[in-house]
Order: structure tokens, then C-alpha cells, then sequence
């Protein structure tokens, strides 16, 4: 079985569990407290160099970051549960440039204003308010192509979904809950597609903890 070391309810922890929901692969869940600082121990920094959750083992193998493990998982269990990461050329190359765009279009924006708006209050710290509207303003454009793609297309690859529509889903869902929805909802296509991926049942199963 596939063990997963990573914080329940971290953004990267619950993308891998996600994933696992999706490709029917039992994992058990090590859990890794952030608050006590356990992802900097010794042992732990000794599997992920670097300090952060999470990362698998499986069976001996170690893997760290979140997207490298969910590729992972994807590919070594293709036809079991849902398909991820096609394998045709063209589908494959259509998935790599969904991909690319929630990476650099997407999470490059959002991951910094969840920053602002839900880890930083957590911590105790005042949010930058100012950062968190220059990211917006940058953020809006990138969306209304998000737009037009969705008014061609059930999803960002074609009309399959893949992990590059999956991707989006725990930073999505925490900007969304601090006070967002407008940006997804003012938008048709684009809220459509968000409410689609946001209901599937294994995202259900793991949102509020992996």
C-alpha cells in the first residue's frame, strides 16, 4: 500500500489524495505535524530534503512533490479507476499544455493570494492587501482565456477530464472560500467547469482532509 506522509489538510497532501480517490489506490495516510515542525526532523528531511509535505513510499520507492507524485500514481496505474494522463501523442500534448497553463496561469496567481488571505491570518499575520490586488489584476485576464477554452471544451484538455483540471483543486478551493467566488462565478464557462470539478466524488472525499 501506498504510504502517504504528508499534514491532512495541506493543499499538496490533499492533491495526491485526490488522486489516489480517483485511480482507486489505497493509501494510508502518515500523518505529519506541521505545527511541532515534524516535517524538519532528521528522519523526515532524510526522505524529503527540503522539509515539506509530502512526499510517498511505495514499497521502497520515495517520491516527493505533489505533481511529480500524482504523474506518478497516474501513470503506473493507467486503466484502473480514471484515466489522468492520456496516452496518445496528441491527447498527451493537449494534457502537457493544460498542464502548463494551470502552473503558470493559474496557481502562479491564486497560491499567493491564498497565501495572503488564509495562511498568513493563520499564522497570526496581517495580509498584504495591496499584493493581493496587483495579483488580481493579473490574475482576471489569464481567467477570461480560461473563458474561451471552456466555451470549446468541457475541460482544459478536450472534453475528458485529466490531472490538469484535477491540479486545480485545493488552491482553487481555498481562494474560492476566502472570498473569491466571484472571479469563478462572473464568469459562465469557467464556473460551469469549476462546479463539474469541484463535486466529483473524490474531491468530495478528500477536501476537507486527506
Amino acid at each position: 500500500m501506498v504510504k502517504l506522509y504528508g499534514f491532512p489538510l495541506s493543499t499538496c497532501t490533499r492533491l495526491v489524495a485526490l488522486v489516489c480517490k480517483e485511480k482507486e489506490i489505497p493509501y494510508e495516510l502518515i500523518s505529519v505535524n506541521l505545527a511541532k515542525g515534524e516535517q524538519k526532523a532528521p528522519e523526515f528531511v532524510a526522505k524529503q530534503p527540503f522539509g515539506q509535505v509530502p512526499y510517498i513510499d511505495d514499497d521502497g520507492f520515495i517520491l516527493y512533490e505533489s505533481r511529480a507524485i500524482s504523474r506518478y500514481l497516474s501513470k503506473k496505474y493507467q486503466g484502473q479507476g480514471t484515466e489522468l494522463i492520456p496516452t496518445d501523442p496528441q491527447a498527451e500534448a493537449l494534457f502537457e499544455q493544460a498542464a502548463s497553463i494551470e502552473t503558470f496561469n493559474f496557481n502562479a496567481f491564486v497560491a499567493p493570494i491564498v497565501f495572503e488571505k488564509l495562511f498568513k491570518p493563520f499564522r497570526g499575520l496581517q495580509p498584504n492587501e495591496e499584493r493581493v490586488s496587483e495579483l488580481l489584476v493579473s490574475l482576471n485576464p489569464k481567467l477570461d482565456a480560461y473563458e474561451v477554452i471552456l466555451g470549446k471544451q468541457k475541460y482544459l484538455a478536450g472534453d475528458s477530464v485529466t490531472f490538469a483540471d484535477l491540479a486545480h483543486l485545493p488552491y482553487g478551493t481555498a481562494f474560492y472560500q476566502v472570498g473569491f467566488a466571484d472571479v469563478f462565478d462572473s464568469r459562465p464557462n469557467l464556473s460551469r467547469w469549476w462546479k463539474d470539478i469541484s463535486n466529483r466524488p473524490a474531491w468530495l472525499a478528500v477536501k476537507d482532509g486527506a
